[in-house]
């Protein structure tokens, strides 16, 4: 990632871009300040004097994984030619988290939704914001397949939303608890298949 700006604004960026992993791994608790000295190079007094708390930096930490994610799944749009063909891109975008994430840790959402719960409102707040706009694109998605007629009308977006994030994340959860990947494939393969069902009767499936 290109830094811009001031050297003290450069160095924040590149404090952040080194912490981020740290916190996705360990969480917010178990990423210890020995841990964010060794990822970023800095004592304790140098990581202060651009943050006001470990929590500011774990907050923009997230904002920066959750960057890297979202830049994923949006390069997965690259050349889509209809709403199936944009949530199976995505799913499978997705997917590939299990074997390389987009940010060292995996989902930032998942990692911090779990860790956070109720002892970090900031962080889990973040979190569902996070997951309430993968939920609206891909309600938009499924909004504008049924616009212009490729899918059915009987979809609720939401639904599909909940159910598609739910399933992938869940995925996600196993193939890493297993240290086997073949988890998020069996997920993939099914919300796939779904989808393919979605289109309207005058669709063709894709081969």
């Amino acid at each position: 990632m290109v830094r811009t700006g001031t050297k003290g604004e450069r160095t924040r960026q590149r404090i952040v871009e080194l912490a981020a992993p740290v916190f996705n791994r360990q969480g917010y608790v178990g990423a210890s300040m020995r841990d964010l000295i060794d990822a970023t190079g800095l004592e304790k007094g140098g990581i202060y004097n651009h943050f006001g708390s470990k929590e500011q930096l774990a907050l923009e930490a997230y904002d920066f994984a959750m960057t890297c994610v979202t830049e994923h799944l949006a390069r997965s749009q690259d050349g889509a030619t209809g709403a199936t063909d944009r949530l199976i891109r995505m799913i499978r975008a997705f997917s590939k988290s299990a074997r390389k994430p987009a940010i060292e840790g995996g989902c930032p959402i998942m990692n911090t939704a779990i860790e956070a719960d109720d002892t970090h409102p900031d962080l889990r707040n973040r979190a569902r914001e996070s997951m309430t706009l993968w939920h609206r694109l891909i309600g938009r998605i499924v909004k504008d397949g049924k616009a212009d007629g490729t899918l059915r009308d009987d979809i609720d977006p939401y639904a599909l939303a909940s159910m598609i994030t739910a399933s992938l994340e869940g995925g996600l959860m196993l193939a890493r608890l297993y240290d086997e990947p073949a988890h998020m494939d069996h997920v993939v393969d099914h919300l796939v298949a779904h989808v393919e069902t979605l289109r309207t009767p005058d669709q063709e499936a894709t081969p």
